[in-house]
């Protein structure tokens, strides 16, 4: 009962920790809540950091204030489930894979590349309709929502996603049948698509009728070939999966079954970034969807320090692959503000790919990709047309695109480079 090294839910039940509503009810979603929480469960001496910009903090209650700072500057707001919570190591939390994905610490900040926005994927002006990105000639994105399970700090959506912070004012895209009405007339009267992606946010956080609803309605529409729901939920709250009280997972399951008998294929995009991320209770999840023949893939983000190594991506892909969960992408971390700490030079996922691909079989090897700034879409990393690695600049074509955008060059930025000086400061001071 892994759950149960959280010291708040040291007596909480496998029935208890199973069910959605518990889930909902013990999930992190202010600053107040996260205080209280890693007042209980840190320990009052840390273990060092490896990490030079985190080494000084020492204390609990140092922490403490390290991620309220961090929050106070961050583009998401604070949403955390009890899954994810019990998965972290707070023996060790400073260099944590999970907690440094979730729980900002204002000292690891670097300074923005001046080529970091909110939008960088240009999403807004790419929807014909408010909730719709159209990108693609046959495929469109479908935000029915914009709430999550959890936030990510990294989210591409922090212009849209989650709640308004002291950085940033969101504009939402509420779960809506009025605004969902304009984006169905849309898609049916645009017969080039046939691919549907429902996202958001997370469709996690739809209603189990609203997954029904929003199913049905794409189903009834000739040209609509493929439905992806994607949700980060089997990777941040598995017992839902699993809750017989919950019916979110038999709405999927008999929606996949009606486009089986209608020759058209719905499927389950998710979201795993760290093996850590991996219990029984997901393996179970997993398990119990592979029975019921949903096809399940997963997208992960390249992220530093957390997933940045041959030996921890490689054992991600394994874990995923053992679940059957196909390993579909890869991504290159978005031009994203509030996270130059987390992002990765176009160099590291060059070099993952290089050394993994010929390990796993191929079937179940991830596209490492780059999801071009400025709505290029997704090109795989090695298809650049020119890199300069001293400069830090990357340039790709989208050639498949329609109008103006083959023939525009795409420029992706690796990270800025930590100050050397300011790192030998830090370390003289500790």
């Amino acid at each position: 009962m892994y759950w149960r090294r959280v010291p708040k839910w040291k007596d909480v039940s496998q029935e208890q920790f199973i069910s959605y509503q518990w889930t909902m009810s013990n999930t992190v979603n202010s600053e107040s809540y996260l205080c209280n929480f890693l007042n209980t469960t840190l320990p009052n001496i840390l273990t060092p950091s490896s990490d030079p910009l985190l080494r000084h903090i020492k204390t609990k209650d140092h922490f403490i204030q390290d991620a309220m700072n961090a929050f106070a500057a961050a583009p998401m707001a604070i949403r955390l489930t009890p899954h994810i919570l019990s998965v972290v190591d707070w023996t060790a939390p400073l260099d944590d894979p999970v907690r440094r994905q979730f729980i900002p610490l204002a000292s690891s900040f670097v300074t923005d590349h001046p080529k970091l926005t909110l939008d960088s994927l240009h999403e807004k002006q790419d929807s014909p309709v408010p909730g719709l990105v159209h990108r693609y000639p046959d495929k469109a994105l479908f935000l029915a929502t914009s709430i999550c399970p959890v936030y990510c700090r990294f989210c591409t959506r922090s212009y849209a996603v989650g709640g308004n912070t002291k950085l940033v004012t969101k504009t939402p895209q509420k779960p809506s049948r009025r605004r969902w009405q304009v984006v169905f007339e849309h898609i049916e009267k645009t017969p080039a698509l046939s691919d549907i992606v429902v996202s958001g946010g997370d469709t996690f956080y739809l209603t189990p009728q609203n997954i029904m609803e929003i199913g049905n309605r794409l189903l009834s529409i000739d040209h609509i070939k493929r439905i992806r729901f994607a949700s980060k939920g089997l990777a941040v709250a598995p017992g839902r999966i699993l809750d017989p009280s919950d019916d979110w997972t038999k709405a999927l399951v008999s929606l996949s079954n009606k486009a089986r008998g209608m020759g058209k294929h719905v499927c389950l995009h998710t979201h795993f970034n760290h093996p850590s991320e991996i219990s029984w209770i997901t393996k179970k999840a997993a398990r119990y969807l592979f029975e019921n023949n949903i096809i399940v893939r997963n997208q992960s983000v390249l992220l530093k320090g957390v997933n940045d190594s041959v030996e921890t991506m490689g054992k991600l892909i394994r874990d995923l692959a053992d679940m059957n969960i196909q390993p579909y992408y890869v991504y290159q971390c978005d031009l994203v503000r509030g996270i130059e700490d987390l992002r990765t030079p176009l160099s590291t996922i060059l070099n993952l790919e290089q050394h993994l691909r010929g390990t796993i079989a191929g079937f179940m090897m991830p596209s490492f990709v780059v999801d071009l700034p400025g709505g290029g879409g997704k090109r795989l990393a090695a298809s650049y047309d020119s890199y300069d690695a001293a400069s830090g600049v990357s340039t790709f074509k989208a050639p498949g695109l329609p109008g103006e955008k083959a023939q525009k060059v795409y420029k992706y930025y690796d990270p800025r480079k930590r100050d050397d000086e300011t790192i030998a400061a830090l370390e003289g001071s500790v």
